[in-house]
Order: structure tokens, then C-alpha cells, then sequence
């Protein structure tokens, strides 16, 4: 899909993170301006080594609970995509006041930031993690339950805040619910990794995986390259798309015995012995929402999002990333 997003200057947060840093490197391919605030938490230098000498790069190191680093992150700077967060609902659980800090009063910072700067459009990752204990499906933007964990909380009250700043400073935002994403760059290692890469990393490694609860619940996982569609569809959209959510997803759900299934398949093109390997199954873990199932209807009718990589077709190249650099 030809998206054509040229010449603008644009701040990525937590640009050298899994997303952050596929988004930079993107946008610039397209020639575009970059810059990436990063504290380097959970980022990762060797995510930007491919571009860090490019011209159009600029690396700034800071932290978006810092006030001063978000200003000067800001400053004349035409939209920000804002990505920078502490992931992960088990994470939230165990440390609740650090996730409040960043994805909170950090997000609060880059709002201030925006509006004192006065930048074009403010877009940011929201979070599935919003609809809560809603048994509805698919999830559809207006009907949301109660959060199941404090990152679920932190991640709505983001949308509450960029809602009072669009209409008390009109400042302009779009909020991307992302659903489980996944893809090149995602980390596979330490406590809080994605099940995507964890389990590739084992199944690799010839080591058996270990599923949460029985394998049943479900997820709409989320190719990284529609992502970054959204996010360069969110800033050339027309003012009417504005001031509101979105779901980015692709629209479809897939148990998490489907995924295992799946990536045994397309791992065992390149080692027959991983699909010999054993999968085991553990208790269903705290603050998990059962199933996963995105309308992208109003993405597709507002922001004109047309996802083009389905759980199959993005874990094919996403085994072919990780079988290359791990």
C-alpha cells in the first residue's frame, strides 16, 4: 500500500524500541525528518545502528517523565508519534507506581510538550488492553469494559487526557488501539517478553514453550507493518478523522494453540526437529483478558486502513527475521 508521507519532521518516542524503531526507519526510507527520544529502558541502541548515521536522524536521550527533555524533544517538530511506555500487564502488576509514572504522568509531559510547541498532530499507542473484562467481540471503539490491570488503566486514562487536551487547547490526537503486535526487532528475551518472540526463541533453541491456561484463549495479533501503516495513515488523515480512537489490528483471532501450530510449521522449514518439540501448559496468567477480537471498520472507514498482513502471512516473515538475527 503506497502511502505518500515525504518532507514532514517527526518526533517518534521510545523510537528505539520494538515499534519506535521500525516506525523510524520507515519514515526515514520515505524522507522524512526524524528524531527519537528514548531513555533506553527497555530500547535498545543496536535497534537504530541501520540508520543512526543518516543525516536525517537525530537521536536525543531522555526520558518523557522529564518535562525539559519533552520540550526540547518538541521543538520544531511538525507531529509526534508517541510510543514511549512500560509495557506488559504481568510488569504493571508487580510495579504499579513506576508504569503510573511513565504512561501517565510521562504521556501528561508529552501532551504539554505538544501544545506549548505547537505541534500538528499528536498520535500515540493506545491499547487493547482498554476494553477490559467486555466479553463483547469483536471489540468496537465505544463499548469498553473495566480494566483488568493497572497497565490497562494507565493506557485509557491516556485516551481521557488526549481527549480534554484536543478539546480544551484543540490540540489535534488519534489513538491507536494496538493489538498484540508482533514482528522484526521485538525482543525475545527478559521477563517480560511478547509470546511471539518467547516462543520462537525456544522452539528454536529446541526448548518446550509453555502456554498460559489451555491454549484456547484468543488474540487479533497484529503484523508489525500494518502498524506502521496506521501511524503514517493517522498523520496525512483529514481533519474529521481526528480527536478520537482506533483500532489497529488486522480482524481476525487466533487461539494461542493456532499461533504454536503455526510457528512449529513455518519453524520447521528451517529445523525438522522443532516440530517434534513438546508444548506444555501452565495457569492462565493474572489481569489476561480472555479474547481478543478487533473491529477495524472505523479505521477502515475514517483513516482508510486496509491491513495487508494476517497472523500467517506476518509470522512467515517474522520467523524469517528472527532465524536470520537471533
Amino acid at each position: 500500500m503506497k502511502i505518500n508521507l515525504i518532507n514532514k519532521k517527526i518526533l517518534v518516542t521510545g523510537g528505539a524500541g520494538f515499534i519506535g524503531s521500525n516506525l523510524c526507519e520507515q519514515l526515514l526510507l520515505k524522507g522524512n525528518k526524524v528524531v527519537c527520544l528514548d531513555n533506553f529502558a527497555t530500547g535498545k541502541k543496536e535497534n537504530l545502528e541501520s540508520f543512526e548515521e543518516n543525516k536525517n536522524f537525530t537521536l536525543i536521550k531522555g526520558d518523557i517523565r522529564n518535562l525539559e527533555d519533552c520540550l526540547k524533544a518538541t521543538k520544531n517538530v511538525d507531529y509526534v508519534l508517541h510510543q514511549a511506555a512500560l509495557g506488559s500487564v504481568p510488569r504493571s502488576i508487580k510495579d504499579p507506581i513506576t508504569s503510573n509514572d511513565v504512561n501517565v504522568s510521562g504521556f501528561l509531559n508529552m501532551l504539554v510538550a505538544s501544545k506549548e510547541n505547537n505541534i500538528k498532530r499528536f498520535v500515540y499507542a493506545a491499547s487493547s488492553s482498554t476494553y477490559g473484562d467486555s466479553k463483547a467481540l469483536p471489540k468496537i471503539e465505544d463499548k469498553i469494559g473495566k480494566p483488568l490491570s493497572p497497565y490497562a488503566i494507565t493506557k485509557y486514562v491516556n485516551e481521557l487526557y488526549a481527549d480534554i487536551f484536543s478539546k480544551t487547547y484543540g490540540l489535534e490526537t488519534i489513538g491507536l488501539r494496538y493489538f498484540n503486535v508482533f514482528g522484526r526487532r521485538q525482543d525475545p528475551n527478559g521477563a517480560y517478553a511478547a509470546v511471539i518472540p518467547k516462543f520462537v526463541s525456544q522452539l528454536m533453541n529446541l526448548e518446550s514453550p509453555t502456554i498460559n491456561g489451555d491454549g484456547n484463549y484468543s488474540r487479533d495479533f497484529t503484523y508489525i507493518d500494518n502498524v506502521i501503516q496506521a501511524n503514517f495513515l493517522s498523520i496525512l488523515a483529514d481533519k474529521k478523522a481526528v480527536n478520537t480512537v482506533y483500532n489497529v489490528a488486522y480482524g481476525d483471532r487466533n487461539t494461542l494453540n493456532d499461533l504454536m501450530g503455526y510457528l512449529k510449521k513455518y519453524l520447521s522449514e528451517y529445523n525438522a526437529e522443532i516440530n517434534d518439540v513438546e508444548i506444555t501448559y501452565g495457569p492462565n496468567r493474572q489481569g489476561d483478558i480472555p479474547h481478543s477480537h478487533a473491529s477495524v471498520e472505523k479505521a477502515k472507514k475514517l483513516l482508510n486502513y486496509n491491513p495487508q498482513f494476517s497472523l500467517q502471512k506476518g509470522l512467515k516473515e517474522a520467523v524469517n527475521w528472527y532465524w536470520k538475527n537471533l
